[in-house]
């Protein structure tokens, strides 16, 4: 029986995007399974958050996210569109979100199949590795979905149908990972233990190495 690791995960988190290529290899090298766990990001979830945090945060957050990217070698560009419509000189979040609640409630919805590493890291590469604009329009996102095994026509379908089911999936999500002990993305978790940030996942693979955590090739 593989270890078993919670990854609390937003679309528009470069930091959440950033963790994928180790995400991917860690379940590679690994007998550990990870159930990646979308949230909505923390200017949807925490309204007024970017309003109260020092006006440095975000100009920060850019800078050390490109130079994240750039040492690790990660194709790399802020999504165009944002997923969140945001005005970034008022930092006014609008009420009206059709990209994220979209891509989250897709999560959501791969989650529920037990597959939601595969289709998440899919789907961020079109926003995140900077080889697509308007990654909203044309068929980009199917055919990324598609690629990685998924009909993203019958997934949007499922969510037009029963959105509520997808929000309490969310909502469950952002319950647990509220109650592992942070507020962040990306944060694993694994046994109740937090590990925030996408530079975390050598001590989680040492604290797994203590709780029985081999590689796939160990036989």
């Amino acid at each position: 029986m593989p270890l078993a690791v919670d990854l609390f995960f937003s679309f528009r988190s470069p930091y959440s995007y950033l963790a994928l290529p180790r995400t991917r290899a860690l379940v590679a090298d690994y007998d550990v399974a990870v159930n990646v766990r979308p949230v909505y990001p923390l200017a949807v979830r925490v309204p007024g958050f970017f309003k109260r945090a020092n006006p440095q945060f975000a100009r920060y957050v850019v800078r050390d996210s490109s130079r994240v990217a750039q040492h690790a070698d990660i194709p790399f560009r802020f999504p165009r569109p944002d997923p969140i419509v945001q005005d970034m000189t008022t930092l006014e979040v609008a009420a009206d979100q059709p990209h994220i609640h979209r891509l989250t409630r897709l999560g959501a919805a791969a989650q529920l199949e037990g597959r939601s590493l595969v289709f998440i890291d899919a789907i961020s590469r079109v926003l995140w590795d900077g080889s697509v604009s308007g990654w909203n329009e044309g068929d980009h996102l199917a055919k990324a979905a598609a690629a990685a095994g998924f009909d993203l026509a019958a997934m949007d379908a499922a969510v037009a149908a029963d959105p509520d089911r997808y929000e309490r999936i969310i909502a469950g999500n952002e319950q647990d990972h509220a109650a592992s002990g942070h507020w962040g993305v990306p944060t694993f978790v694994f046994e109740n233990e937090p590990f925030f940030g996408q530079d975390r996942i050598d001590l989680l693979i040492w604290r797994m190495q203590g709780k029985g955590l081999v590689r796939r090739d160990a036989g």
